[in-house]
């Protein structure tokens, strides 16, 4: 009888709140949840978030300093209703700190209600015009998607899909595929599990072969699917997979690419271990990637 994997819940997921879409069929609604003196406000200012040392920092709507740009509605919890707010400038009292540095040191649930409120306000920054005629678009449905002023065209938040994708040797094998992107860590011993983002008219399995061809010149045959984790700089969902390669003799792609390596299962662990003897460096577990190859060297993996 096959297994059934626990499932992984990443760093920006796990978001405990309902996000009210009864709720957001009515304008007032939203509106008398906003002027509610029980509800609960997050700060923002310039993307980056209020925390108070033990972890966010939620404001009751009488603390909110006034000549906020936006509030975002985030969902319901325990029949308090959640809403991110966006300041202009960094009120007396309140320390903010960016997003993917404070992660570390909330819990998984917070992070994931930061994920949503950090990708729907950037969303908003990025798109204060319809695309189709040029007008103004305003905020409908507690912030859930914006509609133009003059053609009423819906405007809805884009999500950018990426297949992420650990590729072993062969079912079983001892070697797994990891790669150093050109950029800024060219030159290191870092690596990590190669990824892409997804083409349009094109599914999960096919994105895989397709990135692993094109980036390292292997072809992978069997995908499974391992996890997924929601990515707000900006907007991504990365897709984790594990896959076997049909064919081993590695051709990287010198532009996207620094280098492309097999590495044991030994190397790996060490790796994700962090041991002082281990011979390259891969993400930390606040990534997908860092997952993907932990349980893989854990043996948690049926290709």
């Amino acid at each position: 009888m096959a297994q059934t994997m626990a499932e992984t819940v990443h760093t920006y997921a796990g978001n405990p709140l309902d996000r009210g879409e009864s709720l957001r069929r009515s304008e007032e609604t939203i509106a008398a949840l906003a002027a509610d003196d029980t509800s609960l406000f997050l700060p923002f200012h310039k993307l980056e978030v209020a925390n108070d040392g033990d972890g966010l920092c939620w404001l009751e709507r009488a603390a909110i300093p006034a000549g906020y740009r936006q509030a975002i509605f985030l969902g319901t919890r325990d029949n308090v209703a959640h809403f991110a707010v966006d300041l202009p400038e960094v009120p007396t009292g309140l320390t903010f700190t960016d997003c993917r540095s404070i992660a570390a040191s909330l819990s998984t649930e917070e992070t994931g209600i930061v994920a949503q409120a950090r990708a729907q306000l950037e969303w908003h920054h990025r798109n204060p015009f319809c695309a189709l005629c040029g007008a103004p678009s305003q905020p409908e449905r507690g912030g859930q998607i914006r509609r133009c002023t003059s053609c009423e065209s819906y405007i809805h938040p884009r999500t950018d899909p990426v297949a992420i994708m650990l590729v072993v040797d062969e079912p079983g094998g001892d070697r797994c595929l990891l790669g150093r992107p050109n950029g800024r860590l060219a030159n290191s011993n870092f690596f990590t599990a190669l990824a892409g983002f997804l083409d349009q008219g094109e599914s999960i399995e096919e994105a895989v072969r397709r990135e692993v061809w094109e980036e390292a010149g292997i072809r992978v045959g069997a995908v499974r699917y391992h996890s997924s984790q929601p990515w707000p700089f900006s907007s991504q969902l990365m897709i984790g997979c594990h896959a076997v390669a049909e064919t081993h003799e590695i051709r990287f792609d010198p532009v996207e690419m620094a280098d492309v390596q097999w590495f044991s299962r030994a190397e790996a662990g060490a790796a994700v271990d962090q041991a002082t003897d281990a011979a390259i460096r891969v993400p930390g577990a606040m990534a997908i990637a860092h997952h993907l190859i932990r349980s893989w060297v854990q043996g948690e993996v049926e290709l």
